[in-house]
C-alpha cells in the first residue's frame, strides 16, 4: 500500500538523507555498553562537510583522519599517490589507489571534492565575519499512562520535558565557537538548583591553522592520544561489521559541543607543528559528579566511592552528588612524523579534590586509590607498501603496563586484513580512556582479534572477524578469572546503486556468576548469545527509499536457561524532489522471552539526534518523523542567506500482552509509552 500511495513521486535530485554512516557500529556499541553517551560531534562535522566539502588536493593527513571514515593504510597510500603523481583530476581517480575499494569511495564522496583551487588561509577578520551560524532548539518528552511510570517521575524536581539549545559559528572549520545548554527530563529550569537556566552549559572556541599553531582550544574540548590506553574522549568504536576500523585515529584536540556532561575537558589546549614535529599541551579544571562517603562518627576524611557519568540531576539524591569533586587535568604529547611513520610520547596527570577509594569487593581490588593519578605512553606507526603496523605501550602511576599492537594489510586488491593484540594488566588503571578492547575500559584483559574483508565478485563483500579474550582477574558479576570468544560473519550484496542486502551472523560466549546458585561463592556459568540479522535497503527512485530488517536472538545461560527474541521492522524514507518537506516512518514488531534476549535497533528521530533503545518482551512500535525546510532567502540589506528546518518526531510503543518494565537504571515502565521531539534549526551564512 505504501508503494502505491507514493508511486507518484518521480526520480530527480534531492537532499542527502541525514543519517550517520556508522549505524551498525552504534548499534553494537549500545548493546555492549547498554546505552550510549550523547555525543553527536562526528555527525555535526560530516553534516557541515556536505555543504563545505573537503578538497582532496589540499587535505592534510590530520584532516583525513578527522573524517574517521578511512583507515590509516588508505590515508597513507593516498598521500603517497598524490605526492608522486600530483593533484587528482577527478574523484573517481581514487579507485587507482591501493587499499581503496568502491564502498569506501562511495562513503567518502558526499564529504569531499576535487579542485585545483588552492585554499588560502583566511585572516582573522575574515574568519570572524564570513562564517555560518546555526541555532538549534530541541524539546522532547515521554508520556505514559502507566502508574509505575508516574510513580517513578513523581520524585522529579522539575518538568518532565527535556530541552537542548545550541548555537554554533563555523568558518570553514578554521574558526568555530558556540554555546550549548541542556536540561534533562525532570531537572529544574530557572529555579531551584538551576537558577541560571539550564542544568548544563558548555562553551567552546576552536581555531585551526594559524601559522605554527595547528589548533587552539578554549573552553570545552576532547583529547585523544595514541590508541586510547591513557586518554581518548568522544566517540570511538570497537568490534563491528566494519572489520578494518580498528585503529584510534584523529587530531589530538577536537572541539566539544555535545550534550553529554562527562567525557570532555574544560580549559585550554594547544597544538603546535614545525615541519615533522608536532606538540600538544592541555590543561583542564572542572567539577565532576561523584558519590561521596564520610563517617561523621570517626571523623575520617571523606572519599569518592564512585564517579558518576549520567549527568542526571532530577531528584534530591542526584543533586547531592552534583559537582562534588574538583578535577584538575594536565597532559601533553610530542610526535615526530613523516609520510610513512610516526613515533610519539604522551603523558596525562590528574589531581582530585577528594581521594578515590576502592570498594571492599574483591573484583575492585586494583581500582584507583588516592587523590592523584597519572598515565604515560609511547605510540608508533609505520607503513611499508601495503602493510601498516601501529601500537601503544602505556604505564600508570604504579608502573603497571598495558599495550596494544595492530596491523592493517592489503593482501590483494580484493582482500584486506586486520589484526589487534592487546595485553593489559589487571592492575593497570586509567581515566577518560577508550581503547579497542572487550571491556568498556582498558583494564584486566588479554586478547587477539583478526578481521578479514573480501570482495570476491562485483557487488559482493564478505566481512569476518574473530576475537579471543581472557580476563586474568575478577570482574563485576564475574567472581573468578574468565574469558570468552566472539565471531561475526556478514555478507553484503549490492547489485546496483538502488539495492543493498546484507545478512549477518554473530556469536558471543562469556562467563558470569550463576545467579541460581545457593552457595556463598557463586560458580560461573557460560553465557552464549547468537544474533542473526538480514537487512534490505531498496531505493525505489531518488525520492523514496525502503528499508526492512528481520533479526533473531538466542540466549543460553548455563546450558539450560534459554531465551529467544525476534524483531521485524520496515521503514519508508521520502524526500520529494524540489519540495521543502521530507519524512520517514517505521512500523516495528518485537517479541522476546525477557531482557536477556533484548535487541537493539537504530531509530531515526530529529537531526543530530537518534535513539537505540533496548527492545524486549512483546511490543508494537510506530515512528513518524516529519521535516519541513523553509526556502532559503537572501536578506536585502545584508546579503545573507537564511534557512529554517522544523522537525517533529513521534514514537509510540504498545505492549498488548502485559506491562513491561525496562531493566535500566531509570526503572521506568514502558507500557503504552509515547516519545515526542520537536526541533527548530535556524541557519545564516
Amino acid at each position: 500500500m505504501i508503494w502505491f500511495l507514493l508511486a507518484w513521486m518521480t526520480a530527480s535530485p534531492q537532499e542527502r538523507q541525514q543519517t550517520p554512516v556508522n549505524e551498525q557500529q552504534l548499534e553494537l556499541q549500545a548493546e555492549r555498553e547498554e546505552g550510549l553517551a550523547e555525543d553527536d560531534a562526528q555527525w555535526q562535522q560530516l553534516e557541515y562537510l556536505t555543504k563545505h566539502p573537503l578538497n582532496l588536493n589540499d587535505a592534510t593527513e590530520y584532516e583525513l583522519k578527522g573524517l574517521r571514515l578511512l583507515t590509516d593504510l588508505q590515508i597513507s597510500n593516498f598521500l603517497l599517490y598524490r605526492r608522486l603523481l600530483g593533484p587528482l583530476l577527478q574523484v573517481h581517480e581514487l579507485q587507482a589507489i591501493p587499499a581503496w575499494d568502491v564502498a569506501a569511495i562511495k562513503q567518502l564522496m558526499p564529504y569531499v571534492i576535487v579542485s585545483n583551487e588552492k585554499q588560502m588561509v583566511a585572516r582573522l577578520g575574515e574568519r570572524l565575519r564570513h562564517g555560518e551560524q546555526t541555532a538549534l532548539l530541541r524539546c522532547s518528552r515521554t508520556i505514559s499512562s502507566s502508574a509505575e511510570h508516574n510513580k517513578t517521575t513523581e520524585s522529579y524536581l522539575g518538568s518532565r520535558t527535556a530541552v537542548l539549545f545550541r548555537y554554533k559559528y563555523n568558518y570553514k572549520n578554521l574558526l568555530q565557537y558556540g554555546i550549548t545548554g541542556d536540561k534533562d527530563a525532570g531537572e529544574h529550569f530557572l529555579k531551584g538548583a538551576q537558577q541560571k537556566g539550564f542544568d548544563f552549559y558548555s562553551f567552546h572556541c576552536f581555531v585551526r591553522k594559524l601559522g605554527i599553531v595547528q589548533s587552539l582550544a578554549i573552553g570545552d574540548f576532547t583529547v585523544g592520544f595514541g590508541q586510547g590506553l591513557i586518554q581518548w574522549q568522544g566517540m570511538a568504536f570497537k568490534k563491528s561489521a566494519a572489520v578494518l576500523n580498528i585503529k584510534r585515529q584523529g587530531p589530538a584536540l577536537q572541539p566539544y559541543n555535545s550534550a553529554g556532561e562527562y567525557n570532555f575537558h574544560r580549559g585550554i589546549g594547544l597544538t603546535l607543528q614545525q615541519k615533522n614535529v608536532r606538540c600538544t599541551f592541555f590543561g583542564s579544571s572542572r567539577h565532576l559528579d561523584a558519590n561521596i562517603m564520610e563517617d561523621s562518627a570517626s571523623h575520617a576524611q571523606a572519599y569518592i566511592s564512585s564517579i558518576l557519568t549520567s549527568g542526571y540531576h532530577r531528584t534530591p539524591e542526584e543533586l547531592n552528588d552534583r559537582h562534588t569533586v574538583h578535577c584538575i587535568t594536565a597532559g601533553g604529547s610530542l610526535q615526530v612524523a613523516n609520510n610513512r611513520s610516526h613515533i610519539g610520547v604522551q603523558a596525562v596527570l590528574y589531581s582530585l579534590s577528594k581521594p578515590l577509594q576502592p570498594s571492599g569487593e574483591i573484583y575492585d581490588r586494583y581500582a584507583i586509590n588516592g587523590r592523584n593519578w597519572s598515565n604515560y605512553s609511547f605510540d608508533y606507526s609505520y607503513t611499508f607498501r601495503n602493510v601498516h603496523v601501529y601500537g601503544e605501550v602505556a604505564l600508570d602511576r604504579q608502573r603497571n603496563t598495558a599495550m596494544i599492537h595492530g596491523l592493517l594489510a592489503s593482501l590483494d586488491p580484493k582482500v584486506d586484513m586486520a589484526l589487534v593484540y592487546r595485553n593489559i594488566s589487571p592492575q593497570y588503571q586509567s581515566l577518560f580512556s577508550n581503547a579497542f578492547t572487550e571491556n568498556s575500559l582498558p583494564a584486566n584483559e588479554n586478547g587477539l582479534y583478526a578481521g578479514l574483508s573480501v570482495r570476491p565478485l562485483a557487488g559482493w563483500k564478505l566481512d569476518v572477524y574473530t576475537d579471543i579474550f581472557k580476563f586474568p582477574w575478577l570482574k563485576y558479576q564475574v567472581h573468578a578469572p574468565s574469558g570468552g570468544h566472539e565471531y561475526l560473519v556478514q555478507a553484503t550484496y549490492t547489485p546496483d546503486k538502488h539495492v543493498e542486502i546484507y545478512s549477518r551472523f554473530r556469536h558471543e560466549t562469556k562467563w558470569k556468576n550463576n545467579a541460581d546458585s545457593v552457595i556463598a561463592i557463586q560458580p560461573l556459568a557460560q553465557v552464549t548469545r547468537l544474533n542473526w540479522r538480514t537487512h534490505i535497503n531498496y531505493r525505489l527512485n531518488r525520492s523514496i527509499e525502503l528499508r526492512s530488517r528481520v533479526e533473531s536472538v538466542w540466549y543460553v545461560s548455563n546450558g539450560y536457561e534459554m531465551e529467544t527474541g525476534f524483531l521485524f521492522y520496515t521503514d519508508v524514507h521520502v524526500k520529494p524532489a524540489f519540495k521543502p518537506f521530507f519524512f520517514n516512518a517505521r512500523l516495528q514488531y518485537v517479541e522476546t522471552d525477557g531482557y536477556n534476549s533484548r535487541i537493539y535497533a537504530w531509530e531515526n528521530t530529529v537531526l543530530y539526534n537518534f535513539s537505540i533503545p533496548p527492545l524486549f518482551n512483546k511490543a508494537f512500535r510506530g515512528i513518524v518523523n516529519l521535516n519541513y525546510r523553509l526556502m532559503a532567502r537572501r536578506a536585502k540589506q545584508h546579503s545573507r542567506k537564511f534557512n529554517c528546518l522544523l522537525s517533529l518526531s513521534c514514537a509510540q510503543s504498545v505492549y498488548p500482552s502485559k506491562e513491561a518494565v525496562e531493566a535500566t537504571k531509570n526503572a521506568v515502565e514502558a507500557y503504552n509509552r509515547a516519545d515526542f521531539k520537536l526541533q527548530v534549526i535556524l541557519g545564516m551564512r
